[in-house]
């Protein structure tokens, strides 16, 4: 209001705004169609490797632990130093022939090395079983061999809970971590697949209607002639009815399959051209709620953050919804992906070449006491 007071229009005042929203354009452009299919790459292959990586090592109290490849350790009290273990029992599943070595131990230690690589367990005071094979054939013993022992020393490999990374080569597949010229090129190649396939399922379906174009087939079945049905001396059957009702069984399990399929691939396209037009409408969103917020602050004249917060969000809730409700129907099919994408910013920018010409020509269409008068007027001539 002071700047238009003193002269300034407000196209004027909008200038450098105008320009600085036009780089934040291009700045999130250039953020969404190179940086941001770079760290969804980063983000997905590291996302799955921590899902496929096994938890750290946790030895609890009383509970046998399987963590280990091999084995089953139950240690059943651990002192306050995080070491030193007691009443400790460990099967041996080493050898893949069940539960045929066991140890226990009074006490002992628990440590990993320095570079994380092993975990040694010096046990004291101990025992180990192992149950041996028999000697003879047909002879019903199970020998066992007992071994005490004073200090036993146990390394169990920890390489396994280390997090390893998968080739990043794998994930590059995917929509989100694709370019434009690179979703250009996929798009291409789903299409050229989706259109391969359907000629494909439209060349093995003639083959069951050949009969349609074949008038001697007419003739044919007319000179066949029908057949009694056992059992039923009412009844009569074509020799071709069988036939018939297999091929039409065939027909529909394949149709259903193929449908199947080529929705399928329907749905790839349509995510693919749905990421391509995103990283448009991103940019197109910097601009178009820059149309739309510039003038509020000319429009609703009031301070603070009252009115024009209030305003602003509600924009800006209208924009989200249309554009996920859009993104929505493009996926499933409803409507073309263009649509969808730009359903948002078509319904928008309207909206903010409206609001720049009425804050230009000075309106107080957010003005609240202009509609409380209007309606006290109104209500005042009701009662009259």
């Amino acid at each position: 209001t002071a700047a238009k007071a003193s002269g300034i229009s407000l196209q004027k005042l909008m200038r450098p705004l105008f320009v600085m929203a036009i780089s934040i354009s291009g700045m999130a452009f250039f953020f969404s169609n190179y940086v941001l299919p770079y760290t969804n790459l980063k983000m997905g292959s590291l996302l799955y490797d921590i899902r496929q990586q096994k938890p750290a090592l946790s030895i609890r109290e009383g509970v046998f632990y399987s963590g280990i490849e091999g084995y089953n350790i139950r240690v059943g009290k651990k002192d306050r130093d995080g070491k030193t273990i007691r009443d400790v029992m460990i099967y041996d599943h080493t050898l893949n022939m069940g539960n045929r070595k066991l140890i226990l131990a009074e006490s002992g230690t628990m440590v990993t090395t320095k570079d994380d690589r092993f975990l040694i367990v010096a046990l004291t005071n101990g025992a180990s079983y192992e149950e041996q094979d028999k000697r003879d054939e047909g002879v019903n013993t199970h020998p066992l061999m007992r071994t005490a022992f004073k200090d036993y020393t146990i390394r169990f490999d920890l390489t396994q809970f280390k997090l390893s990374r998968t080739n990043e080569e794998l994930f590059k597949g995917g929509h989100q971590m694709m370019n434009l010229s690179q979703l250009d090129h996929t798009i291409d190649s789903l299409g050229n697949d989706f259109k391969s396939r359907n000629l494909e399922v439209i060349r093995n379906l003639n083959s069951y209607f050949l009969f349609l174009r074949d008038t001697s087939f007419y003739a044919h079945l007319a000179a066949v002639k029908p057949i009694k049905i056992p059992n039923d001396s009412n009844s009569l059957a074509h020799p071709y009815l069988d036939i018939s009702l297999n091929s039409s069984r065939g027909v529909k399990t394949y149709v259903s399959s193929m449908m199947d399929d080529l929705e399928n691939k329907r749905y790839q396209v349509a995510k693919y051209k749905v990421e391509w037009h995103r990283k448009l409408t991103l940019s197109a969103a910097c601009f178009i709620l820059f149309l739309i917020g510039a003038p509020l602050g000319a429009i609703i004249r009031k301070g603070g953050m009252g009115l024009p917060l209030v305003i602003s969000v509600l924009f800006f809730l209208i924009y989200h919804i249309a554009s996920i409700t859009g993104e929505k129907l493009a996926k499933e099919g409803e409507i073309n992906p263009i649509q969808g994408m730009w359903f948002s910013s078509a319904m928008l920018f309207p909206v903010g070449l409206f609001l720049i010409y009425k804050a230009t020509s000075d309106s107080v269409i957010f003005d609240i006491e202009l509609y409380k008068s209007f309606f006290r007027k109104k209500r005042a001539k009701q009662l009259l």
